[in-house]
């Protein structure tokens, strides 16, 4: 009887969390780890399936690094990063195309699996993320900024939301492949964290969440930081202490919130159902991002022992 009592809990200390998000939107990254194991992939759709059920509008935006490296390497090329771009010529291209629709369709299939009514896209079905090539400029030898060509790969010029607008009214999950066009006809492969943060600006999602394959940002003592403000993210960049692949997650972060997402988080995709732990718990299980220490965007959530940051 205990464990039953135990598990209604669970539910009830669910329920205020369900109640303040019904009929808003999450944008939610989806790559890394999560996307390899098989376990984990199916506990992401059930998410997904009980997000949609109880009236949240998650709108899927996913990744593929490891699927596009091992395509490139089975065919006979190399893949060339540079800032944690991959540079991107027109065969390339070509790969990330294919790895990417493929990917798609899988995550459209678990959702159905599940009960759930998904929709696959790309960013250049009903013109919904309109691009251009990406300038990356990076020091030279002598540490003066220079210029170097990565291909096709592109940055958000525009979104259109109206095709999201139209799949949420239809009540369809959209999931979302980060390739983009311009109007001269390129196609730009597009990192996913990037795609998911200007989809979440143009929508106003309530939400904006990167799932990674770390637990979220840490502090210099290498604590985990619950809740973190747009000026100390800033200055944890600045020090080194936010530093490499998480640095334009955080960026990422900074500028959905700057564009108008109420709240944004970055978690641990290789936990089981990373994203209702998040959402419906009071702990959460992630760093989010906020815009200043006297944001109120949500349910208080008090810090879990051994957790560094505000609420959640």
């Amino acid at each position: 009887m205990e464990q039953l009592i135990q598990r209604a809990q669970i539910l009830v200390e669910a329920l205020p969390f369900i109640q303040r998000f019904r009929g808003k939107t999450f944008v939610i990254k989806y790559g890394g780890h999560a996307m390899l194991s098989e376990e984990l992939k199916q506990s992401f759709a059930q998410d997904i399936v009980l997000m949609d059920l109880v009236g949240i509008n998650p709108v899927v935006v996913h990744g593929g690094g490891p699927q596009i490296s091992e395509l490139i390497e089975r065919v006979g090329l190399k893949s060339t990063f540079v800032r944690g771009m991959r540079v991107t010529d027109e065969a390339t291209m070509e790969l990330v195309e294919m790895a990417l629709q493929r990917i798609n369709k899988e995550i459209v299939m678990l959702i159905a699996r599940h009960g759930g009514r998904a929709v696959g896209l790309s960013g250049k079905d009903g013109g919904l993320m309109l691009s251009r090539r990406m300038r990356m400029v990076v020091p030279d030898s002598e540490g003066r900024p220079s210029e170097v060509d990565i291909g096709l790969v592109g940055e958000v010029v525009e979104i259109n939301p109206g095709l999201l607008r139209a799949l949420d009214e239809a009540n369809y999950i959209p999931v979302i492949a980060p390739v983009g066009y311009d109007h001269e006809g390129l196609t730009y492969n597009i990192n996913a964290d990037l795609a998911a943060g200007k989809i979440a600006a143009a929508i106003k999602a309530e939400k904006l969440i990167l799932m990674t394959d770390v637990s979220g940002i840490r502090d210099q003592s290498g604590k985990l930081v619950s809740t973190l403000d747009v000026a100390r993210a800033r200055r944890m960049i600045a020090r080194g202490t936010i530093s490499e692949g998480m640095i334009p997650k955080a960026e990422c972060c900074i500028d959905a919130l700057n564009e108008g997402v109420a709240k944004t988080h970055i978690i641990d995709g290789r936990v089981m159902h990373s994203l209702l732990l998040e959402t419906f718990t009071r702990s959460g299980i992630g760093t989010e991002v906020v815009e200043g220490p006297g944001s109120v965007r949500e349910l208080k959530r008090p810090a879990r022992k051994g957790r560094t940051g505000g609420n959640k």
